[in-house]
């Protein structure tokens, strides 16, 4: 069912620079719905979901982020291909173009926040060109009580109008389509683009800067789960690697599916107030969860539908990267409010498409340091085009597109936490035994489970370990419900020397991609680095 909410305070947009606006304020999902098919820019499945199409843009767009270049940004942050830089006076030209543009018209806006910890909590305002974008506002963000309205005053400003086109010789964008981040006027500028994760990842990007650099507070790109023990775990991974599946445990409660803190008072909470997660191929069997949380109040983004709004999954023709959001609340088994205690475990799931990679091993401070910097795992033929074999892929910690400031800076920000707390640092492979791809097979999903469930239950705390020769990591020769042979990848390829060979690739790619950190890495992050 829809969340109704009846809300009688106004707000004026004037101050922004928004003018004779038609202001629609703090609307219900209820009321965005039927707003959004009135105007012929949306559907309703057969699940009762709002289905839409973002346009031009189906993701994100890396090369068109940019962040303002001035006195609070220019010594922090990691400056690149990643962080690129972008002139004070032209980001008040653009924005000054943005209002314009938005003055006049119907829009939307929405007073919501982010991080579920209260002393950590950031005030956003959000202003929508299209009332589907506000209603995955409301989804996304955590959602005031109208008695917090009454005083509401923002942090942030999020200022989003996909109609908007940049001129790139004039404005300084790279093309029609900006999403740029300005920290000395805590405002996120995004146009040209309706692809709403532009919007979600916007205010993560902030974060991941505010929270280091202001709070001494970790940020990570990570799921994050709960027993009834109350020890929390952590599941790091990029797409492809399970961190959806294996976090959405139905014995454990899910405090947040995507983006964290870990604070210096040793809690972990959510930045957000819902999920926003692939569909490709998903199946009721599979991720139930999921499945189930597509009904009144989620956003279909980009799927096709049948003539009686059944959803065909299985059809890329629009993307690959089909997508719904929908509040947290349409998960059964949450934790609430979504902050949980210290991590005890925390696991890096890598899909390693070589298949040389152990399928758990526990990680060294110095050790969990590196690959969380490296943030490995493999594409595999068929993902992308001209893509005809495995290739590895890095993306520091596990979230490269959204970290300001240098890797190194979480990564050593994680080890010492590792160090404080004695948490356990995991490195689970949930791609290849017996063989790279095309010969070996994907790890069965219940051998990855149990050693999960092994690893959380503290049942390889007292096994013996034995050391991977070229990537020093710390390999368990027993675990309870896993063949002895599984856990170690070089047991499971016939061809040993085909092992050694590969597994040496692969190191050398590793080595290849941390030369650029090398810089900035401590010598302890440098020595969990694979040793031949």
């Amino acid at each position: 069912m829809f969340a109704n909410t009846q809300i009688t305070k106004t707000i004026s947009l004037e101050e922004y620079g928004i003018k004779d606006a038609r202001l629609h304020y703090q609307l219900s999902p209820k009321e965005l719905h039927r707003i959004t098919i009135e105007k012929g820019q949306g559907v309703e499945a057969s699940s009762g979901a709002l289905a839409v199409n973002t346009g031009k843009f189906t993701g994100r767009s890396p090369k068109d982020r940019f962040i303002v270049e001035d006195e609070v940004t220019k010594d922090e942050v990691w400056w690149g291909d990643i962080n690129i830089p972008f002139e004070p006076e032209k980001f008040d030209q653009l924005y000054k173009k943005v209002t314009e543009y938005l003055s006049g018209k119907e829009i939307y806006a929405r007073d919501a926040y982010a991080c579920a910890e209260d002393k950590y909590r950031l005030n956003i305002r959000v202003v929508n060109e299209y009332p589907w974008s506000n209603m995955f506002a409301y989804n996304m963000f955590l959602r005031p009580k109208e008695e917090e309205l009454k005083n509401f005053k923002e942090d942030w400003l999020i200022l989003n109008a996909p109609g908007f086109e940049a001129d790139p010789e004039v404005d300084g964008t790279r093309a029609e389509n900006f999403a740029i981040l300005n920290f000395s006027k805590k405002i996120a500028l995004i146009g040209g683009t309706g692809y709403t994760g532009e919007i979600k990842k916007g205010i993560f990007s902030a974060l991941n800067f505010i929270l280091p650099v202001d709070k001494n507070t970790l940020p990570m790109h990570c799921s994050a789960n709960v027993g009834d023990d109350g020890e929390t775990a952590i599941f790091f991974g990029l797409s492809g690697t399970g961190k959806t599946t294996l976090s959405a445990d139905p014995q454990r409660k899910l405090i947040g599916d995507d983006e964290h803190g870990w604070t210096p008072e040793h809690t972990i909470f959510n930045f957000e107030g819902g999920c926003y997660a692939k569909v490709i191929n998903l199946t009721k069997e599979h991720e139930p969860d999921i499945y189930n949380a597509i009904k009144p109040g989620a956003i279909l983004e980009n799927v096709i539908l049948d003539e009686n709004g059944e959803v065909d999954f299985e059809d890329t023709s629009i993307t690959q990267n089909t997508r719904v959001s929908y509040p947290i609340h349409h998960i059964n088994h949450i934790k609430e409010p979504s902050v949980g205690k210290n991590p005890k475990n925390i696991f890096f799931l890598t899909a390693d498409a070589f298949g040389v990679l152990p399928p758990i091993s526990k990680l060294t401070p110095g050790q969990a340091a590196y690959h969380f910097i490296s943030g490995y795992t493999a594409k595999v033929a068929g993902t992308e085009a001209g893509i005809d074999e495995p290739v590895p892929s890095f993306s520091a910690c596990f979230g490269a597109p959204f970290m300001p400031l240098h890797p190194t800076r979480y990564a050593e920000m994680l080890s010492n936490k590792m160090k404080e707390e004695h948490v356990h640092v995991w490195l689970v492979n949930t791609g290849w035994t017996g063989g790279p791809y095309g010969i070996g097979n994907r790890m069965k999903l219940k051998y990855t489970r149990a050693m999960i469930n092994a690893a959380l239950e503290g049942k390889l705390e007292d096994v013996d370990y034995t050391k991977h020769d070229i990537f020093g990591l710390n390999m368990p020769v027993i675990c309870d419900g896993v063949p002895a042979e599984v856990l170690n990848p070089r047991y499971t390829w016939e061809d040993k020397d085909a092992y050694d060979k590969k597994a040496n690739e692969l190191a050398k790619s590793f080595k290849s991609n941390f030369k650029k950190y090398e810089e900035n890495a401590n010598p302890e992050i440098i020595s969990g680095g694979p040793v031949s």
